[in-house]
C-alpha cells in the first residue's frame, strides 16, 4: 500500500509540474505577443503618418481595422485584480480566440483567496482546456464559453457554460485519454482539499460547472 501511495503522489507531482510549464508557456506567449505589438508601435504612428501626409485616408481606415484585430488578440480582457487568475484566464481566452471560440466572460476577485497559486492554476485551467475541447467538437457558429466569477459570501463562486455536441459525454470523455481523465480527478481533488464544493450538469448542447471555493 505505501509503494502505491508513492506512485500516486510521484503521478501528481509530474502532472502538476507539466501542468504549470503548460500555462506558464502559455501566458509567457500571451505576454510576448503584447510585448511585440508595443514595441511596434512606433512603427505603426509612422506608417499612418506616411498616409495621412499623402492624403491617403482610405488606407489609415483599412490600417486602423488590422491594427485593431490585431490588439484584439494579444490584449489583457479579464482583470479580477488575482494576478494568476488572470493570467490563466486570459491565457486561455487567447488560446479560444485563435480556434474560433466565443467567450463571454465577467469576473472579479476583491478580496485575497487562501487557495495557493497552484490549486488555483490547476481548477482554472483545467475546466477551462475542458470546455475548449468539448467546443471544438463544433463548427465556429455554434462555440460559445461563459465564465462568471465573483464573491459569494466567504466563497470564490466560478460558473463556466459551454456548448457541447454530447453534453456531459462531450465534456468529460476525451480522445486525449488516461491524462485527461487524470485532470478531471485532478481538480475534483483539488477542491475537496481545499474544502470547497463543484458541481456538473449537462443540457442537450451545453455544460456547467460550477465551483465554489472558500475565501
Amino acid at each position: 500500500m505505501l509503494l502505491l501511495d508513492k506512485l500516486i503522489e510521484k503521478k501528481v507531482a509530474t502532472f502538476e509540474k507539466e501542468l504549470l510549464q503548460r500555462y506558464y508557456a502559455e501566458v509567457e506567449n500571451m505576454y510576448g505577443k503584447m510585448r511585440g505589438w508595443r514595441h511596434d508601435y512606433r512603427h505603426h504612428i509612422q506608417t499612418m503618418k506616411a498616409h495621412a501626409a499623402r492624403g491617403e485616408y482610405e488606407e489609415i481606415d483599412k490600417y486602423l481595422d488590422m491594427l485593431d484585430e490585431d490588439l484584439t488578440r494579444v490584449e489583457t480582457v479579464i482583470r479580477t485584480g488575482n494576478r494568476m487568475a488572470d493570467a490563466i484566464l486570459n491565457s486561455k481566452l487567447s488560446l479560444a480566440a485563435e480556434k474560433e471560440i466565443q467567450v463571454k466572460a465577467e469576473a472579479r476577485i476583491p478580496v485575497a483567496l487562501s487557495i495557493s497559486e497552484l490549486d488555483l492554476c490547476i481548477i482554472i485551467g483545467n475546466l477551462l482546456d475542458n470546455a475548449i475541447e468539448a467546443c471544438m467538437e463544433l463548427p465556429p457558429q455554434r462555440r460559445l464559453i461563459r465564465i462568471y466569477m465573483d464573491m459569494k459570501g466567504n466563497y470564490l463562486y466560478f460558473s463556466l457554460t459551454n456548448t457541447a455536441s454530447g453534453g456531459k459525454k462531450a465534456s468529460l470523455l476525451s480522445s486525449k485519454g488516461e491524462g485527461h481523465g487524470f485532470g478531471i480527478a485532478r481538480t475534483d481533488a483539488v477542491v475537496k482539499k481545499c474544502g470547497g464544493y463543484i458541481t456538473r450538469a449537462s443540457e442537450d448542447e451545453a455544460f456547467s460547472t460550477e465551483v465554489l471555493l472558500p475565501q
